[in-house]
């Protein structure tokens, strides 16, 4: 069963990551002691937590997690300020990232692990 909203940002309260706006559908996280931005996106009721396009080399390690599912496209959306844009319908383009979902909140807790292990390289 897939995690809730409310349980989604519980957690990662409890992971120590640090949350600076909501709007929308979105909330900008960054990882715990690390100037490294993620954000938690909402599509329909599915909770997603959005990379940035950067960490395409490691999707296939990230999905291979127990519990995470990487999504085939990126995600575009206008709120996600810190990721690059890409020029998609608009002349101006719009911020894109790696979008993955979680069974679990084993699932949520490994990929934050992995995520700020890459970030310390």
């Amino acid at each position: 069963m897939a995690i809730e909203q409310q349980e989604m940002m519980a957690l990662l309260s409890e992971l120590e990551c640090r949350t600076n706006f909501t709007i929308k559908k979105v909330t900008e996280y960054m990882l715990p002691k690390l100037k490294e931005p993620f954000y938690l996106y909402i599509d329909g009721k599915q909770v997603q937590l959005v990379i940035r396009p950067a960490y395409e080399v490691f999707k296939g390690d990230f999905a291979a997690l127990d519990g995470v599912t990487a999504k085939d496209q990126f995600c575009h959306y206008s709120e996600m300020t810190r990721f690059p844009k890409r020029v998609q319908k608009s002349v101006n383009g719009i911020h894109y990232g790696l979008a993955f979902s979680f069974e679990n909140i084993d699932a949520v807790k490994g990929f934050i692990k992995k995520l700020i292990l890459i970030n310390q390289g």
